[in-house]
């Protein structure tokens, strides 16, 4: 099975991130030829996440442990971490893997 490739671009110095963390990013979703699909600039906020929900792609979860605030990340995430055989609105078809640049603005780690 593929696995989620994680390419540090600049490393964090605050907390790091576990599981079940409360993440507050700034993200860039790509296709793999370059296409932008989303971005959090797109919606004019922070993106706001429970690493590990169900609510997000499995890959995006599995490419924030370990991150540290302040950190920024490229991260390519295999289809069948992403969307499987979904397509998503009229950029993501089944079977894409994708490619995010996600930066790290604040962890809170839960009990």
């Amino acid at each position: 099975m593929e696995q989620v490739k994680i390419e540090d671009l600049v490393i964090g110095t605050g907390i790091s991130v576990l599981k079940g963390a409360l993440c507050f990013i700034n993200y860039e979703g790509y296709l793999e030829d370059g296409t932008l699909f989303d971005s959090t600039e797109k919606h004019g906020r922070p993106f706001e996440l429970v690493v590990g929900s169900k609510k997000i792609i499995q890959g995006m979860s599995q490419g924030l442990l370990g991150m540290k605030e302040g950190g920024k990340r490229k991260i390519f995430v295999p289809a069948t971490l992403a969307y499987g055989d979904r397509q998503i609105g009229s950029f993501i078809q089944p079977q894409s893997n994708l490619i995010f640049i996600i930066e790290l603005i604040e962890a809170r780690l839960r009990e």
